[in-house]
């Protein structure tokens, strides 16, 4: 149902103009744009205001190019990608933790480890390809079919970038178990 409903809106909206329409889809994608985008900028909650804003921004912009061969939401997350990495390659800020190095940084701090374990905090030491697919499968429950889309590559990348993320974070919290 929830489907039907968004590709009624999605159509009101993008033959008809109808800005009621996309702002029903506004407000039912709001939430998990914003949750997206805070555990992809580290917990940096404006920072994800102002990226869901732009995509939503975007979506409206282009609504006329929705072809409804994939899902709305499906459509929606693509956006949500290309605008987090567009916002990365700008401030060229995509240098990423190496999984060794956290652990000698950890391991350098041992005595120290009274602080609780964040995961958004936990998310530091994977690639961005990683971060994405892992908050992608297992925090927005997307499929892999979908987080292929979503990411622009395989299904089988999209499967090693989880299993990558999920050997990291298990080196992550083993390393920062208290």
């Amino acid at each position: 149902m929830k489907m039907q409903n968004d590709t009624l809106l999605v159509s009101r909206a993008a033959l008809l103009g109808d800005r009621k329409a996309f702002s029903r889809l506004v407000e039912a994608y709001q939430s998990p744009m914003r949750r997206f985008f805070f555990n992809l900028t580290g917990g940096d909650e404006e920072l994800s205001k102002d990226l869901a804003q732009e995509t939503f921004i975007k979506a409206w912009l282009n609504i006329s190019s929705f072809r409804a061969a994939a899902k709305f939401s499906t459509w929606l997350y693509r956006i949500a990608y290309n605008t987090f990495y567009d916002h990365v390659r700008a401030r060229k800020n995509a240098a990423a933790a190496d999984v060794e190095a956290v652990a000698d940084h950890m391991a350098a701090d041992a005595p120290d480890r009274d602080f609780g374990i964040d995961f958004v905090q936990s998310l530091i030491v994977l690639k961005e390809e990683e971060r994405t697919a892992v908050l992608l499968f297992y925090m927005e429950d997307q499929t892999i079919e979908k987080v292929s889309k979503i990411m622009g590559c395989p299904q089988g990348t999209v499967k090693s970038h989880l299993h990558r993320g999920k050997e990291k974070l298990a080196v992550y919290f083993k390393n920062y178990r208290q």
